[in-house]
């Protein structure tokens, strides 16, 4: 029996899907971007955050990272008015937030 354990624990366990996992902080700002594109003081605002990088580390560059959110001005990062939108991937993976 013991053989057996050992033997389940040594078999990798399947990754999961593309979007199947995320922070609770992640899900929030999909939720706040399914009206539509959103600047990053409307988004801290709808999420009720006041610390910018706070937001950029917890909630924009994670949801970045996994290609969940996308600007609307990807040649000028630094654009003051840049705004988010989520991805054709951000969109598919709505399901598991709503």
């Amino acid at each position: 029996m013991l053989e057996v354990i050992l033997e389940a624990l040594r078999v990798p366990a399947p990754s999961d899907q593309a979007g199947d996992r995320f922070t609770d902080q992640v899900a929030r700002l999909l939720t706040a971007l399914r009206e539509g594109p959103k600047t990053a003081t409307e988004l801290m605002a709808d999420l009720r955050l006041s610390h910018r990088p706070t937001f950029r580390k917890n909630y924009l560059r994670p949801a970045m990272s996994a290609g969940l959110v996308e600007m609307t001005r990807p040649g000028s990062p630094s654009a003051k008015n840049q705004k988010y939108r989520l991805s054709p991937r951000g969109r598919r993976t709505r399901r598991w937030v709503e």
